[in-house]
């Protein structure tokens, strides 16, 4: 038996743990459809979540394994450990897997660094590359900036989307952060992720490269996703076939052409754009959309594996898979920064319970802070965000060592 098949046994036979230490009256874990996997390097241990955290998107999205709508037909087998499929414009998640999962972004974090200061920096402004924008490991993926060398802000995102240049994320970032630099847009993106409810992320690098505490879940890179392919801005420089980079003479005095990395531009009909990414932690990566007629989704994929093919082929198998669906089918929703401000700013008296419990002598609770029962939802105000009280979330981890080459932009 392979090592994801004897984990989603052992996960599937384990009962969810109440408060109290009990089984818990939540349902039981549906494993993920998982295809025949290569064993890989140990990878860093995802957080748990808190289980008296708020479960952004809903009841639906607490769960560590498969969550899809009744009746809907079965996803197809990847090796991705986690996984949203969600609507653009509707905002309704049709389908996931472990989508809170906390794991390493890779390289679709520089999404997350477009959300946050492609808005802000004028397109025209010409940047100085500094030697600080190439203080980078030997193995991080580089557009091919020169320390000196001239680069106009857009030909930057093109760099940074196109080639998934970390030279160009360090610029952007220390352009974006004015006088606090890189440091400043790196807390600004986390404050971004809070604003769109991408709770389940923090960052610590503006490209992605593999840094300790650096998180983000499938659930958030939706939102993330979702912000971004709203501006017309980011779908010009993210869907570009080819750009010609600006030649800096004497060093280079042509420049030269990059491509996109993403297949799914040329491979799938309809495609508007994604992100691909790799490091040795995250393993693959990718953010993917599509339209078909009148609708866009979104497929967002994390840890996984060249099989049963490339990340961005796996997330054509889930595009696939969610255009079948109709519209109105869901398992939950991409929250509003409007509703992800509810949920972090509950009601006065909701705020008023819980700094009384926090000031309450230890192992005393006010009733008025009293937990509600195991499996019990709340609504907090009108943002219909579920909190799931109770719910323990037991994640079963494989080690397995590595046993496929692996490709892709760190």
């Amino acid at each position: 038996m392979e090592v994801w098949r004897l984990a989603a046994a052992v996960l599937t036979a384990l009962p969810l743990v109440g408060p109290s230490g009990g089984p818990s009256s939540a349902a039981p874990v549906v494993p993920c459809p998982y295809t025949s996997t290569p064993t890989i390097p140990p990878t860093p241990p995802s957080p748990q979540r808190d289980p008296d955290a708020p479960v952004v998107g809903g009841a639906g999205m607490a769960t560590a394994g498969l969550a899809l709508p009744d009746g809907a037909a079965a996803p197809p087998a990847l090796s991705a450990m986690s996984w949203v499929v969600a609507d653009l414009d509707t905002g309704e998640v049709l389908g996931a897997c472990a989508p809170h999962l906390r794991r390493r972004p890779a390289s679709v974090q520089k999404l997350l660094l477009a959300a946050t200061v492609l808005p802000k920096l004028d397109p025209n402004l010409v940047v100085e590359a500094t030697p600080a924008d190439l203080d980078l490991p030997a193995d991080s993926s580089m557009v091919g900036l020169i320390v000196g060398g001239h680069y106009p802000v857009s030909a930057l995102w093109y760099g940074l989307l196109l080639e998934s240049g970390n030279d160009a994320a360090n610029a952007l970032a220390r352009v974006g952060g004015g006088d606090g630099g890189v440091p400043a847009t790196i807390a600004a993106m986390n404050a971004e992720a809070r604003r769109l409810g991408a709770d389940d992320t923090h960052a610590v690098t503006p490209s992605g490269y593999d840094g300790p505490e650096q998180f983000t879940s499938a659930y958030d890179l939706a939102l993330i996703a979702r912000e971004d392919f709203a501006r017309p801005a980011f779908l010009q420089y993210d869907t570009a076939a080819t750009f010609q980079w600006p030649a800096q003479p004497p060093k280079d005095p042509k420049g030269f052409q990059i491509q996109n990395e993403n297949k799914l531009l040329t491979a799938y009909p309809g495609a508007i754009g994604g992100k691909t990414g790799f490091t040795d932690e995250a393993r693959h990566t990718y953010v993917g959309a599509a339209r078909r007629g009148d609708r866009r989704l979104v497929v967002t994929i994390m840890g996984a594996e060249v099989v049963p093919a490339r990340a961005w082929k796996q997330g054509t198998m889930l595009l696939d898979w969610g255009f079948a669906r109709p519209a109105g089918s869901s398992v939950g929703h991409l929250v509003t920064p409007e509703e992800a401000a509810a949920l972090h700013n509950p009601p006065p008296s909701a705020a008023a319970a819980a700094a009384s419990a926090a000031a309450a002598p230890a192992g005393t609770r006010p009733p008025s802070a009293t937990r509600a029962p195991s499996g019990t939802a709340l609504a907090l105000g009108g943002a219909g965000i579920a909190l799931i009280a109770g719910a323990g979330v037991v994640f079963v981890r494989a080690r397995r060592r590595y046993g496929v080459s692996a490709t892709g932009d760190r």
